[in-house]
């Protein structure tokens, strides 16, 4: 039985709402973090002129594999192995990227490097779609969000809701800005960067 995350399955629709848009004049997608494959599943069939390349971490590789072998169409390609964190990332060019519910369980350090590689990897002009619950000056958006937020602290101190200004700014060092901010349901946005022009 393949993992299946609940939270996939309420949170697609919103967010492909704001894909469609994003990534309408959009070819290739790299997806960070893939996880379940639910998203990379019900967006590339969704959306598709894209090629959606979905990635994840060694440990949890096999699973994503097996559910885009049994339920992806032709524009899902087989999952790569990726950690933020390695030197040369599996595909050296995108014009678009996506990630969910990533930040606020890597390090700091990790966050660093994803936007790192996404400023390498991301075209001129290309587009980034992160989608989460986020902190704003400081501030949670929900009391929910601060319970979340103080769970995954006592599970793990390096992890945590970012905060948008923070995001922001280190985005800015890889020529990442912000374009837009989408309140979507259950406390969560997705942030879009744009890649500056070359």
């Amino acid at each position: 039985m393949l993992p299946l995350s609940a939270a996939c399955e309420r949170n697609k629709d919103p967010i492909l709402e704001v894909l469609r848009v994003r990534f309408a004049d959009r070819a290739q997608v790299l997806e960070i973090g893939s996880g379940t494959g639910q998203h990379a599943v019900h967006f590339a069939r969704a959306l598709a002129h894209l090629s959606w390349h979905p990635t994840e971490q060694l440990a949890y590789l096999a699973d994503l594999a097996e559910r885009v072998k049994l339920e992806g169409g032709h524009n899902l390609r087989p999952p790569t192995l990726l950690d933020v964190t390695q030197a040369v990332w599996p595909v050296r060019s995108v014009d678009a990227m996506f990630t969910a519910n990533t930040l606020h369980i890597m390090s700091w350090a990790e966050v660093i490097a994803l936007y790192r590689g996404v400023g390498a990897v991301l075209a001129p002009g290309g587009v980034f779609c992160v989608y989460g619950p986020f902190r704003y000056d400081g501030r949670y958006t929900s009391d929910s969000n601060q319970e979340f937020d103080r769970m995954l602290q006592e599970r793990d101190p390096q992890s945590g809701l970012r905060d948008i200004q923070a995001i922001t700014a280190l985005a800015e060092q890889y020529g990442l800005i912000l374009d837009a901010d989408h309140d979507l349901p259950a406390n969560n946005r997705l942030v879009v960067f744009t890649k500056e022009p070359g």
